[in-house]
């Protein structure tokens, strides 16, 4: 099955992959902070809509093309994405690396910033070489719950 786009913007879309099963953000450029959190507000969404405990979902975040993330962006994904996803079940991101240095830094910055937060809750990032891989990855993943 291939994926299917459900939000398009110039700089990223939202795909779903029912086969993996997978939501995927995949970054085509920077955003400023009210796009970015936009893209990723519709990838939560249907995230929350589609994964169960009966069947629960992967997230694969492509940012091979990302450029930095805004600080205002940043902060919502610790205090707002990552408690939601986390409440609706996911447990790891599966993450695509960055082709440029401030795709790779704001990763790490996210990856750093979510692992402080282990009182609130527990989120993993898995990185991968490709989207492919990122994939198997999740399914993986799903696989072992």
């Amino acid at each position: 099955m291939s994926d299917v786009i459900i939000f398009d913007r110039p700089y990223g879309r939202v795909l779903v992959d029912a086969a993996v099963p997978c939501v995927m953000t995949q970054w085509l450029s920077f955003a400023n902070a009210p796009d970015f959190i936009a893209l990723q507000e519709a990838a939560l969404l249907y995230y929350e809509a589609h994964a169960t405990a009966a069947r629960p979902w992967g997230f694969v975040g492509d940012v091979r093309h990302m450029g930095a993330i805004p600080a205002k962006a940043q902060a919502w994904l610790i205090s707002e994405f990552n408690p939601r996803a986390t409440a609706a079940g996911l447990r790891e991101v599966s993450v695509v690396v960055s082709d440029n240095v401030f795709g790779q830094l704001a990763t790490q910055q996210y990856a750093q910033q979510t692992a402080a937060q282990r009182d609130r809750y527990e989120l993993h990032a898995i990185y991968y070489q490709s989207v492919a891989d990122a994939k198997a990855g999740a399914r993986s993943a799903l696989a072992g719950r």
